[in-house]
């Protein structure tokens, strides 16, 4: 390592700031100096994936100090086995919460539908900026779901996709969901995104009792089962004062046989009570 370059702090963070796509050069400058370091980490780990196991294992090889990682300049967080991070949070003391100012969270669960449900619970209000949670796995609770969305109180958009749920979830019994809403619910101001084969019933049912309403302004949700349409309709009507964007899928056997999109543009308000009329 060279001696510390001479060079005025605010040219260098221009210069760092502008390469903040340029991971191989931001690496390099780190090689330049220490006082470089500080600036391009927040660029080098504004997005970190656990893709895999072994993405884990290197991660704590490099970092064996929670309390003394980059994980302070992650915005984008990706889980791609949720049930090993999950895991090793729990053996390893809350690492998670190291990662406290994530405002986008991917969590993917790669285990076998006939394996036990991933559990979400040390990801519950491990960063408090969160906005934006996407959950995709092949079973998890529904209690899982509503306790983690309580959890991140500035969520605003949330995205389902689940092809299983779990058949030993209290609260996946037919009726309301055991789950008590909080106090005030989260901002829910963006996009909502559903795509659930076991039916959309319960995460609907359960958004709707939400105190304060909701006030997506865009919602994109798959129809698999008959009994989805009328939940899908209560969400639409739930939504009208604010939504500005409607796409609403229908598959059967695997094809599309209806597709439903509009737009403000479109008159979507009128839409939406003619939606209402037909499919209530």
């Amino acid at each position: 390592m060279m001696p510390n370059p001479h060079l005025p702090l605010e040219i260098l963070d221009y210069i760092v700031d502008t390469l903040h796509d340029e991971p191989k050069t931001l690496q390099n400058f780190c090689l330049v100096a220490k006082s470089w370091v500080p600036r391009t980490r927040k660029h080098l780990f504004a997005r970190v994936n656990f893709t895999h196991p072994k993405d884990l294992e290197s991660w704590k090889q490099t970092f064996p100090d929670p309390s003394n990682t980059p994980a302070y300049h992650t915005l984008t967080l990706c889980f791609g086995c949720a049930e090993v991070v999950t895991t090793a949070d729990a053996e390893e003391g809350g690492w998670i919460r190291t990662f406290s100012r994530v405002v986008r969270l991917y969590v993917h669960s790669c285990k076998n539908p006939n394996d036990s449900a991933v559990s979400l619970v040390p990801l519950h209000g491990f960063s408090p900026v969160l906005k934006f949670l996407h959950v995709s796995s092949t079973t998890v609770p529904n209690s899982q779901i509503f306790g983690l969305i309580r959890s991140l109180p500035l969520i605003e958009d949330l995205r389902l996709l689940v092809y299983e749920t779990s058949n030993n979830d209290e609260s996946d019994v037919c009726g309301p969901p055991t789950v008590v809403p909080p106090s005030s619910s989260p901002a829910f101001t963006g996009t909502l995104g559903l795509m659930l084969l076991q039916g959309v019933e319960p995460i609907a049912r359960w958004l709707l009792g939400l105190p304060n309403g909701l006030r997506f302004r865009v919602l994109a949700m798959s129809w698999l089962r008959k009994d989805d349409l009328q939940w899908i309709n209560a969400l639409v009507v739930g939504c009208a004062d604010t939504l500005e964007s409607l796409d609403v899928t229908h598959h059967l056997l695997g094809a599309i046989i209806c597709l439903l999109r509009r737009s403000q543009s479109q008159n979507l308000i009128s839409f939406c009570r003619w939606f209402h009329r037909h499919f209530s």
